[in-house]
């Protein structure tokens, strides 16, 4: 080892302790991602890195501690990485679009399967819209799990339209999604962006905006750095959106069509409500941690 160049492992171990001083909930694992970033390397490939001493020189480190210090800050590691993993998908993010979260995965899960059930199965080319598309990851994630089906994405934010398109552009479930900008507010009715669709659509999924004005969230990495049109709902109860959402829905699906709606884990009695009149199969699907997050709706009037 010469002068300029340092151990790998002593500087993934001083990252982690660094981040961990910073209150960064997972970091080791961010020392080592962020790492294995610089590096040009699979997460795998850096543990055998690790493994056999390997070393960073002079320049390759400054760009690291860079990074580490970015991170230290608490800027998300998406937005250092570039990219977010989303189901099978890895997607470009950054600055200006909400960054997927696991929990989302729900309600694609959801969604895959619903479309691969009941009268849906036997369609040839079902309709999906996606509602407050964001990078587009639930409508890319749909397109590529079941390769039947367009999708119809909605995204009212120009910051947020220009991620979903590089993500729309750069994998080949793109070619099934049609990208829309304009609000979700009356999209299906008259002159809305989305009329041209309104009784046509097979599943509507959405995860809209829902955290009320007054719940500013804890976590630095949201609260300073996701876009504030993707948060917050509307309303004290943040349900503004998520009721617009339910309004379009209702307009765009055909009788017997399904709605799966994400929302905060305290929403489900009052998303519930709101789909008390017209709806059927009424229901709340929950995450990983048993928490409700998916509202489920069948609109009503099927044969």
């Amino acid at each position: 080892m010469n002068a300029a160049e340092v151990d790998l492992d002593r500087l993934v171990r001083s990252a982690t302790a660094r981040l961990g001083r910073a209150g960064v909930p997972s970091p080791r694992t961010d020392a080592e991602l962020l790492t294995a970033h610089v590096l040009g390397l699979t997460r795998g490939e850096l543990t055998a890195a690790l493994l056999r001493g390997a070393v960073l020189d002079d320049v390759t480190r400054r760009r690291w501690a860079d990074l580490i210090e970015q991170r230290a800050g608490r800027v998300p590691l998406q937005h250092l990485t570039g990219r977010a993993g989303f189901r099978r998908l890895d997607l470009a993010v950054g600055p200006g679009v909400f960054v997927p979260r696991p929990e989302t995965e729900v309600l694609v899960e959801a969604a895959v399967a619903e479309l691969g059930a009941g009268v849906i199965r036997a369609e040839p080319s079902p309709l999906v819209v996606d509602l407050c598309t964001g990078s587009a990851a639930i409508a890319l994630a749909v397109a590529d799990e079941d390769p039947r089906v367009e999708v119809v994405a909605l995204e009212l934010d120009p910051a947020a339209l220009r991620w979903a398109e590089r993500n729309v552009a750069a994998l080949p479930a793109g070619e099934r999604i049609r990208l829309v900008q304009g609000s979700v507010v009356g999209a299906a009715r008259g002159e809305g962006v989305l009329a041209d669709l309104a009784g046509r659509v097979h599943l509507v999924v959405a995860n809209p905006p829902y955290i009320p004005a007054a719940a500013v969230p804890v976590d630095p990495e949201v609260a300073d750095h996701d876009p504030r049109l993707a948060l917050y709902g509307g309303g004290a109860d943040g349900l503004d959106l998520p009721a617009a959402v339910i309004e379009t829905a209702a307009a765009l699906l055909r009788p017997g069509g399904l709605l799966l709606m994400e929302h905060a884990d305290v929403q489900g009695p009052a998303t519930r409500a709101l789909v008390a009149v017209g709806w059927e199969e009424v229901r709340t699907l929950t995450d990983l941690s048993g928490r409700e997050r998916v509202l489920r709706a069948r609109r009503g009037g099927a044969g």
